[in-house]
């Protein structure tokens, strides 16, 4: 039923390889035009942005006006009127337009890591993370890899950068996980690049910046997941800023753990 667990996708070809990535943001709930990203290839990586005249997403469904451009690596959803989509955000949701199965990439148990930069200001943000396929509603846990908001970066006196990055597990409506997230100051600078991993074993999963350790912890999905990396506009947000908020990801790496 799923597609390859294996993944070494650097972004350098003409195009975008959309037998592994959906260029939409879970489109089930619009259509994949109107939930479309923003997105080019340069020599640098995929570059996911939000120019002023990208659209809002889901607009009259999504509570507060949200903006995003995504790709993801699975997709799939039941025919339209139907509640069968992945990660539902609200009570009452139907698909709308529906989407045939694609499993680009869909990992079960393994090493997965994101390199990427972002532009962000105080009402956006950027993350990567891997959720459950959702062929079961139960089948719908998270595993973030990186999460930060622009208002949670600082830089101090001496010009040194940090951030709150966010990581771990949310279980949606999978009965087996709990929650188990947290968003750590780190002495990092998210406009360079760097390298955000997760080691997913059958009971454990653990989080990595740069190849160093942060934290871990006893639960794991115990399902195939697929990748999403975006980025995200909050408008309705109280914040100044004329920067086109993006997220550049130069690599995605995904392979087996012995054992």
């Amino acid at each position: 039923m799923y597609g390859p667990p294996f993944l070494d996708e650097r972004f350098d070809g003409p195009a975008l390889d959309t037998a592994v990535w959906t260029p939409a943001y879970l489109p089930a709930w619009s259509s994949a035009g109107e939930a479309a990203a923003t997105y080019r290839l340069e020599s640098d990586g995929l570059h996911l942005s939000l120019p002023p005249e990208h659209p809002l997403w889901c607009p009259g469904l999504h509570e507060g006006a949200l903006r995003v451009s995504a790709v993801q690596s699975g997709n799939w959803s039941g025919p339209v009127g139907s509640a069968q989509g992945q990660q539902p955000f609200r009570e009452g949701l139907v698909v709308r337009e529906e989407q045939p199965a694609r499993w680009g990439f869909t990992p079960y148990l393994g090493r997965v890591e994101v390199e990427c930069r972002a532009i962000i200001g105080p009402r956006s943000m950027f993350s990567a993370w891997m959720v459950g396929v959702e062929d079961v509603p139960e089948r719908s846990g998270e595993i973030c890899l990186v999460e930060v908001f622009g208002d949670a970066i600082r830089s101090d006196e001496q010009g040194t950068v940090s951030a709150d990055v966010g990581s771990g597990i949310h279980p949606f409506r999978d009965p087996v996980l709990r929650e188990q997230f947290r968003a750590e100051p780190t002495a990092i600078d998210v406009g360079e690049f760097h390298r955000y991993a997760v080691e997913w074993t059958r009971d454990r999963v653990g989080f990595f910046i740069d190849g160093e350790p942060t934290w871990s912890v006893e639960q794991a999905p115990d399902y195939p997941l697929q990748l999403i990396l975006g980025v995200f506009d909050f408008p309705d947000r109280d914040a100044e800023d004329d920067r086109v908020p993006e997220l550049v990801v130069r690599r995605v790496v995904g392979e087996r753990l012995d054992g």
